[in-house]
């Protein structure tokens, strides 16, 4: 119901105030699993991707955001809730991999799940080295991947500014990729480097950002 709401109302809301271009919305499949990838510039982009996407998307989210006690904390609870958003605490290891078993059950029941490959976001618009979780979802689950691209997100909410402002924003979706040659290699770790790094370089082609061959840690990104 939560999210019927927010979708229904808020998120016709939202488009007509910020109107994101958005292209290639045609290679989301309409219905079963499907895993989305995107570079992250802002922590808005957690927004952006399920404003725009017509389905249901969910995606990894700071645990802290689920977690203030004041009302307007408890409202931006509701609102990540409603959206799908699972928390996840950062810098911590066995809390990463249980978000993931959770998004790896988002897809099993035939959901599509968001997720940075970076796992944090980008200070300085580059692109850096995937971190190999999309990989080990999109072998154990066999769920394709669309590689997303996000422009000018980094504009409408830098880093440190608490409210977006009014600011173009693109979204590009790419073609799925599938990765059913690999089928029996799910634990292998240089596959999920593999897929990662195709990925990545999807990402890329689509973005048009610099790659940094290193992982990115940002203290206080999102």
């Amino acid at each position: 119901m939560l999210y019927g709401l927010t979708k229904k109302v808020l998120a016709p809301l939202l488009r007509c105030v910020f109107r994101p271009r958005v292209e290639g919305l045609e290679n989301i499949p309409a219905t079963g699993r499907v895993i989305l990838a995107s570079n992250h510039l802002s922590v808005i982009d957690s927004l952006i991707i399920p404003l725009v996407v017509p389905r249901r998307v969910s995606i990894l989210a700071k645990a802290e955001y689920f977690e203030a006690t004041s009302v307007g904390g408890r409202l931006r609870k509701w609102f990540l809730g409603s959206l799908g958003h699972i928390p996840v605490r950062r810098g911590d290891g066995r809390a990463a991999r249980n978000a993931l078993d959770q998004a790896e059950q988002v897809l099993r029941d035939g959901g599509a799940f968001a997720i940075y490959p970076e796992g944090t976001r980008s200070s300085d618009g580059r692109m850096y080295r995937g971190r190999t979780g999309v990989g080990r979802l999109a072998l154990s689950t066999g769920a394709p991947v669309v590689p997303v691209a996000l422009s000018g997100t980094d504009q409408m909410q830098p880093i440190g500014r608490r409210l977006p402002r009014i600011r173009p924003v693109t979204v590009r979706f790419g073609p799925a990729l599938d990765f059913s040659r690999y089928d029996g290699m799910a634990t292998s770790v240089p596959i999920q480097r593999s897929v990662t790094d195709e990925v990545v370089y999807r990402i890329i082609e689509l973005s048009g950002q610099e790659y940094v061959d290193s992982y990115h840690r940002q203290a206080d990104a999102a």
